[in-house]
């Protein structure tokens, strides 16, 4: 998934950080595996396979390590989770929902790489995996868009709008993930999940998440669990893959958080990005918008809205407030995994230092709530 070159109106700023699926290094550490068993398995059960195999590993990818295989005739990409030794969070690194979702997402208008094997046989190679094809195209990290001109970063901005919304259009029982997540109380659930995994993973107490996990509960939406759709949980510009040249998005990627839930809650998740530094995040916040040709948030949420017909209801702060607190737990996840020495990336010690001033944004958006 090649990054090309962005063309414009300025000089490209430097790329010094990576998606899970941009920039490739050697396979080292406990993510070492026996690249013959892999051989002899995918010619086994991938078609059109043939060796020899050269395994590099992405340099991104936080949970799942990802790899990009490599064949004289072609190149796939597999996902798998943690080497052996790695301590796993429970419900974490369920890299067999991440095949399901996207092998019953491709007959719709979300586009997604084309799944090849799944292989839930851990003696294979010492812990499940998953392989898939290998897009070709743009992985745009600065979600500035430096290089481009205005209308350029309008049109990646609606198209991002536009395949969000083609996924929450999907109804999950059309493509057979009616049972993909339990039905009702979402925001419930979700903070009861994320709340666990936090404490499962401090490895220092964080005062914002403590007032969290006891302020959430209590300002859980009226509607909660009224609206279900295919959520992905992690959709951000540096999931998707763009057309080297066009506007289009090709691939989502990184599904491992989709489950059935709140359309409304993964989008906002998605417009986080109006909300976060990006000397300190992936954001947007404090950018001249109009400028740059990126729309103001307002824009893009009514556009969502009339893609989708739905409604924002409630506070637009407790659902910012939610998506911050899980991400925070996360980032805190990340933390844990460095601390025990099992992180899949150079970049896991810089992520988790940030658990920190996520929760603590997440709490100031809380105390916004009316």
């Amino acid at each position: 998934m090649a990054q090309a070159t962005p063309q414009g109106d300025t000089p490209p700023a430097p790329q010094t950080d990576y998606s899970a699926f941009e920039g490739t290094r050697p396979v080292t550490g406990a993510q070492r595996f026996d690249t013959d068993a892999l051989a002899a398995w995918l010619s086994a059960h991938v078609d059109g396979f043939a060796g020899p195999l050269a395994v590099e590993q992405f340099a991104g990818g936080q949970s799942n390590p990802t790899f990009k295989l490599v064949t004289p005739s072609r190149t796939w990409v597999m996902r798998a989770k943690p080497g052996p030794k790695a301590k796993l969070l429970p419900s974490a690194h369920a890299i067999e929902r991440e095949y399901r979702v996207m092998d019953a997402l491709a007959a719709t208008d979300v586009p997604v790489a084309k799944m090849a094997a799944l292989c839930d046989d851990e003696t294979v190679i010492g812990r499940a995996f998953y392989v898939m094809e290998f897009v070709e195209g743009r992985v745009l990290w600065d979600q500035a868009l430096p290089g481009m001109t205005r209308d350029e970063r309008a049109a990646i901005y609606d198209e991002m709008n536009r395949v969000i919304a083609a996924l929450h259009d999907v109804s999950p029982a059309d493509v057979g993930l009616a049972d993909y997540g339990k039905p009702g109380n979402y925001f419930t659930r979700q903070i009861d999940r994320w709340s666990r995994q936090y404490q499962a993973s401090e490895t220092e107490p964080i005062d914002a998440m403590h007032r969290l996990i006891e302020w959430l509960p209590q300002h859980v939406p009226a509607d909660d669990g009224a609206r279900v759709s295919v959520v992905h949980g992690d959709f951000r510009l540096d999931n998707l893959i763009f057309h080297p040249t066009e506007p289009r998005v090709l691939a989502v990627l990184d599904w491992e958080l989709s489950t059935l839930g709140d359309p409304l809650a993964d989008f906002a998740y998605h417009c986080m990005a109006w909300h976060v530094d990006p000397t300190q995040f992936r954001g947007i916040a404090g950018l001249d918008w109009h400028a740059l040709g990126i729309p103001d948030e307002a824009a893009y949420v009514a556009r969502y809205c009339e893609r989708t017909g739905l409604a924002i209801r409630g506070d637009w702060n407790f659902y910012l407030a939610y998506n911050m607190f899980r991400i925070a737990a996360i980032l805190q996840g990340i933390m844990k995994r460095v601390a025990d020495g099992t992180a899949s990336s150079a970049q896991a010690l810089d992520a988790g230092h940030r658990a920190k001033p996520m929760a603590e944004l997440a709490w100031r958006y809380a105390q916004k709530v009316r």
